[in-house]
């Protein structure tokens, strides 16, 4: 679909429909033209966070093709299947043996399959089965994107499940308090089930914004458009039918996976989820040290830039003096890259800093 072909009266049935944002109110999708002008749309936007979370986990050194158990991805709650659809052409679809798509509405996994299909015509895609839904066999990379919203209670216990039989997990998110917060909640299950923490965090903690006293704050992160759309009539015309700010894309998400040391055998059966100790040759990614997250974006005044900062030991406010480093305020105010950091500090005080693009 292009924009001369495009729907906008379906459009805005689309966006009555994610405002109301219950898990009763049915499938969005009515025709298959309801999810191509929705792919084209609030999907490419879908997309542009996954490009920034992918960005990151390359920033941090993990990439699933290291590792052949990790070579099949299932996209659950596929939807129109932009979030496997990025997944597979930022690592390359080589990296993959087969990808599996599941959704409620099987308009939304046919439209999935076939987008997939032309888009990678080499790679195995297929639908998911009941029967591989409830099975105990081990899932490669799970790939879930912009659902907690919409799930009742019985279906959230069974993408649970569904998880723990995960090799990795990549899980997007809207950057709501809400949503945020309850991602957080699932991190810490996963996270106690076997789960090595990956991003967006620095650590393998538990979640400080549990901690008594955090209550107001929520793990989101900010992904940038493309410049070009300011510039696309198109675009400018669907931000204004939409009610969107096309400047603001806030997410929220978890990247986890049950990388094995060396030698180090499984605590649990292989069966039940658990990976196999790693063999010659598997890549093994240890976490980079002593790095930061800063959690939403810095804010900026003339003399300083103040930010909420997470790092091993919880979550800090920081600030840093203009005067100390005006080339690392400068940018902080405008990069588009992950903000993850190595800090010089002196306490609360930043007095310069490293991205870990180049400290990495």
């Amino acid at each position: 679909m292009t924009w001369s072909d495009l729907d906008w009266n379906a459009l805005d049935r689309l966006r009555e429909r994610f405002l109301r944002g219950t898990a009763d109110s049915g499938a969005y999708w009515e025709t298959a033209d309801d999810l191509a002008a929705y792919d084209l749309t609030f999907g490419e936007r879908i997309g542009w966070k996954w490009d920034h979370v992918l960005r990151e986990l390359r920033l941090r050194g993990w990439q699933p093709g290291g590792r052949r158990r990790l070579k099949t991805v299932l996209d659950w709650g596929c939807g129109s299947g932009v979030a496997s659809r990025r997944v597979v052409e930022f690592f390359g679809p080589e990296s993959f043996e087969s990808l599996t798509v599941w959704d409620h509405s099987p308009l939304a996994a046919d439209f999935a399959t076939e987008a997939t299909r032309r888009a990678f015509p080499k790679l195995d895609v297929s639908q998911a089965t009941p029967g591989f839904l409830s099975a105990i066999e081990v899932v490669g990379l799970l790939v879930v994107s912009h659902v907690l919203n919409e799930l009742p209670p019985e279906e959230l216990d069974a993408l649970r499940l569904l998880a723990k039989r995960a090799e990795a997990i990549l899980w997007v998110e809207p950057g709501t308090h809400e949503i945020s917060r309850k991602l957080g909640t699932l991190r810490e299950e996963l996270r106690a089930s076997g789960f090595r923490v990956l991003a967006p965090c620095t650590h393998e903690n538990e979640c400080p914004m549990f901690a008594i006293g955090n209550e107001r704050h929520w793990c989101h992160f900010f992904a940038p458009p493309p410049s070009e759309i300011f510039a696309d009539s198109n675009w400018v015309k669907f931000g204004h039918r939409a009610g969107i700010d096309l400047r603001s894309l806030p997410y929220a998400f978890i990247a986890l996976d049950r990388q094995a040391l060396p030698g180090v055998a499984p605590e649990s059966d292989p069966a039940q989820g658990m990976s196999p100790a790693a063999e010659p040759g598997d890549e093994v990614t240890e976490p980079l040290p002593d790095l930061s997250r800063i959690i939403g974006r810095p804010e900026h005044f003339k003399p300083y830039a103040r930010w909420l900062n997470c790092d091993a030991a919880g979550l800090t406010e920081l600030e840093l003096p203009t005067r100390s480093d005006p080339g690392l305020y400068k940018q902080l105010e405008r990069t588009k890259a992950p903000l993850v950091y190595r800090w010089r500090r002196d306490g609360h005080k930043v007095l310069a800093g490293q991205p870990v693009a180049e400290s990495g």
